[in-house]
């Protein structure tokens, strides 16, 4: 059965394998290339990477191709080459239509890594230059698999809660759903069900973990929350599940206090050192990759709806989705510059903050997270360039 958008969370231990919305749409193996008969103009010294990078700079991500991983598949310049079999892309890294000197491949994670982790798949497979790691991930990984967030891929998650306005007219806030018996169905594993009844705004007894990413449990139960993205569900509820087809409510996560970074992209952290001299002229060219995408996000979107349907594993996520998802992103300050007006950068009080609040919950869980982590092993702004940002 194919998977839906989306079952697949930024979760304590992994991403989930997950049921069908719909049959997505069939297609060859193999590799493909992308036809171009366009020359690339070189970029300007400052942004060349040939030299200090790997000849393939390879970005792992934690999930099928989606938007919010568009400032990624964003680099990608003509020509790029689809491999269907091994789930990734590959071309000429580009910025401003310019060639920077070296290739990018952008590797789709989810079922193409075995579900496993984005940090364990960076220890089996060094040839992994940065990976999309979340903070709560982070802390899990720590004491084995070790990774340092060197660039916010988004602010805030775009993980929520969703509700049927009709059944709960009297819904507005997360904290409102704890204040009736109505199950909260959630995928198992997520450290944000526990902060939650830690928080006192859903009660223990509401948790359901029990969700497999299909839409049926809500169509035939309305009066139940179920997690979701803003970037997704929302639009999918209303346009493309016809049982439904109506409007949902919820309220983001982020904004009760499940403050990770998600999908930050990550290093090895004994790597750093190494890679130092490649991020600093490859962290200012994602930053700027991230404004671009927010401001024209179709081109992007386009590449991720022919990868889906390249792929063929069974995701479904349509063109119409992919643009709302870029749209919202920037919307809701998913995808949005930090309080200094750069994009991409941590606010390391945060991270602190985000450490001492998650770390018991991780170890509550039965992870191991060693004692001595600070912050600065969780992330770092040394390779963040504060001059770019979104306009």
């Amino acid at each position: 059965m194919p998977l839906t958008r989306r079952a697949r969370t930024t979760s304590l231990f992994s991403t989930f394998s997950v049921f069908a919305l719909f049959v997505a749409s069939a297609c060859g193996g193999g590799a493909q290339s992308a036809a171009s008969g366009e020359a690339i103009e070189s970029a300007p010294p400052e942004l060349r990477l040939d030299g200090v990078c790997p000849d393939t700079v390879v970005l792992q991500t934690d999930w099928e191709p989606e938007a919010e991983h568009g400032p990624l598949y964003n680099l990608l310049g003509p020509g790029y080459r689809i491999d269907s079999d091994q789930k990734r892309v590959t071309g000429p890294l580009v910025i401003d239509g310019q060639d920077t000197g070296v290739e990018v491949e952008v590797r789709a994670g989810g079922a193409a890594i075995g579900y496993q982790s984005v940090a364990s798949q960076m220890y089996v497979d060094e040839s992994i230059t940065l990976g999309t790691v979340t903070t709560d991930g982070a802390i899990t990984a720590a004491a084995d698999q070790p990774v340092t967030a060197v660039m916010a891929l988004m602010k805030k998650s775009p993980i929520m809660l969703m509700w049927d306005p009709e059944t709960h007219p009297d819904w507005e806030t997360i904290a409102d759903i704890g204040e009736t018996d109505e199950k909260v169905v959630y995928v198992a594993g997520n450290t944000y069900a526990s902060m939650l009844v830690a928080d006192g705004l859903i009660q223990e007894s509401q948790l359901d973990a029990s969700y497999d990413g299909s839409p049926s449990r809500f169509v035939s139960d309305p009066g139940i929350a179920q997690q979701g993205f803003a970037t997704a569900e929302p639009y999918v509820y209303e346009h493309e599940i016809g049982a439904w087809n109506k409007p949902v409510e919820y309220q983001l996560l982020a904004d009760v206090g499940y403050t990770v970074y998600p999908q930050a992209l990550s290093a090895r952290t004994g790597a750093l050192e190494e890679l130092s001299p490649c991020l600093e002229r490859l962290v200012p060219v994602l930053q700027r990759s991230a404004a671009d995408f927010a401001a024209d996000p179709g081109p992007a979107v386009d590449l991720i709806s022919e990868l889906v349907t390249q792929y063929n594993t069974g995701w479904v996520y349509s063109q119409d989705t992919g643009a709302f998802a870029a749209e919202e992103m920037v919307n809701l300050g998913i995808l949005a510059n930090e309080a200094d007006g750069s994009i991409g950068g941590f606010d390391m009080e945060r991270v602190e903050q985000i450490r001492q609040d998650f770390t018991p919950l991780i170890t509550e869980s039965g992870a191991a997270v060693p004692g001595d982590l600070t912050a600065e092993d969780l992330a770092t702004n040394q390779f963040i360039d504060p001059t770019i940002g979104m306009e």
